[in-house]
């Protein structure tokens, strides 16, 4: 069905006005993140020559950094905004998952609920980088479902605390951990506990994996390839947008559907209703967990009483923060407000 209303919003400025009073009200709210955990590597150096070896080049290492990425990206920017987390998720037994521990500790996130898991490792991303130049990246995981031991524990540790959440952010890294029947349940108890769940999707999954939120926040090319809608049906990108994000919200069921569009900002598909908002990027370093940002400040914002529209602006602004960064960091309040001071006066 087509959307009865489109418009691209333009005078933002009452809901720049909405973010500092959002900010005061994200302390007393608390989510649930479930998902799927890993660390971000660095190894960062130079290169000068090329090895005697093989063809390649030769990174002389200056510094290492390991950071929280996938789903703890997602939970410090909960920490660092000013939210409380409880993280449900499941790692292996190693020395990395002690490291996550550690840096979620580090990062704020008091709520840890990590399931141990000896039959995998700890996801790892390591990232060979000559400054800004990636080189190579090398993964650690293993990608497959969650045993049925191990998925029970992951339920019942949830169910403990839904009731004390204010909504479920679900975040799906297709590592395996969110599997039909965790999704089917979390859905479940967020019905029976009047909680909202928002998905943050992964293409690599069926589409019918998120059936039961309430909001998911692909961006364009996992909307794209979540909807099954083909490029070359269409006759331009605007009837593409349309078509996607309306084809998504009614097979799946969605409430509300953001989808984010990179420099191009974000549509919201609510009601009848499509919305396009503008970006507040002004230099973009590195897109690397900006979603996760997204998320997480929609989320919180949303759980805070607010509207979908000041929820996406706050959102929006947050994202603009950390993509001027490189890798997986958090927004903080401090960095917020700059930058909504930056934004009012270029209005």
């Amino acid at each position: 069905m087509k959307a009865q209303r489109q418009m691209v919003l333009k005078d933002l400025s009452p809901y720049l006005e909405r973010v500092p009073k959002i900010l005061q009200k994200v302390p007393k709210v608390r989510a649930l993140v479930v998902g799927d955990i890993g660390l971000d590597e660095y190894l960062s150096g130079e290169v000068r020559r090329v090895s005697p070896e093989a063809p390649v080049p030769v990174l002389e290492v200056l510094n290492e950094d390991s950071r929280l990425g996938l789903t703890g990206n997602v939970a410090q920017n909960v920490s660092s905004l000013g939210g409380h987390v409880d993280l449900v998720t499941v790692c292996g037994q190693d020395d990395a998952s002690a490291i996550l521990r550690q840096k979620l500790t580090e990062a704020g996130v008091q709520g840890l609920h990590i399931i141990d898991d000896s039959s995998r490792p700890t996801t790892r991303k390591v990232r060979a980088m000559a400054g800004p130049h990636h080189l190579l990246r090398v993964d650690f995981e293993k990608k497959q479902p969650l045993s049925k031991a191990v998925e029970e524990q992951v339920i019942a540790r949830c169910e403990s605390l839904v009731d004390s959440c204010d909504f479920i952010l679900v975040e799906d890294y297709a590592k395996g951990f969110l599997t039909p029947h965790l999704m089917e349940r979390l859905s479940h108890m967020a019905r029976a506990h009047g909680k909202k769940v928002i998905v943050d999707p992964n293409p690599k999954s069926q589409a019918g994996l998120y059936r039961g939120a309430h909001l998911m926040t692909p961006n364009r090319d996992e909307a794209v390839a979540l909807s099954g809608v083909d490029y070359d049906e269409l006759r331009d990108h605007n009837d593409l947008l349309l078509n996607v994000g309306e084809k998504l919200k009614a097979d799946l069921g969605l409430d509300q559907l953001v989808m984010t569009r990179g420099k191009d900002g974000m549509s919201l598909f609510f009601e009848n209703e499509v919305v396009h908002l503008p970006t507040f990027a002004k230099q973009v370093f590195d897109v690397t967990g900006a979603g996760d940002t997204v998320i997480a400040a929609l989320g919180m914002a949303l759980a805070s009483g607010e509207d979908l529209i000041s929820a996406c602006v706050f959102a929006n602004l947050a994202a603009g923060v950390v993509v001027g960064k490189v890798g997986c960091v958090p927004c903080t309040q401090e960095e917020l407000l700059e930058a909504l001071s930056k934004a009012q006066k270029e209005l």
